[in-house]
């Protein structure tokens, strides 16, 4: 295991804090698009269709 351990704060310039710290102003496109597809939610009819296929374990056993 190491010994030597790493100091917790770090010592910095006033010119470098205020440089990491300046805000920076981005242009957004106003006439890009993302395509896009919608999200897919889960629905009633998604659950009915998940219950109408459940089959109890003892019909799979009686299968095979």
């Amino acid at each position: 295991m190491k010994n030597a351990v790493m100091p917790s704060l770090v010592q910095m310039n006033d010119d470098e804090l205020r440089q990491l710290t300046t805000e920076v102003r981005e242009t957004i496109a106003k006439n890009f698009e993302i395509d896009r597809k919608p999200e897919k939610r889960f629905s009633e009819a998604d659950l009915w269709n998940i219950r109408r296929s459940w089959r109890p374990a003892s019909s799979r056993i009686r299968r095979a």
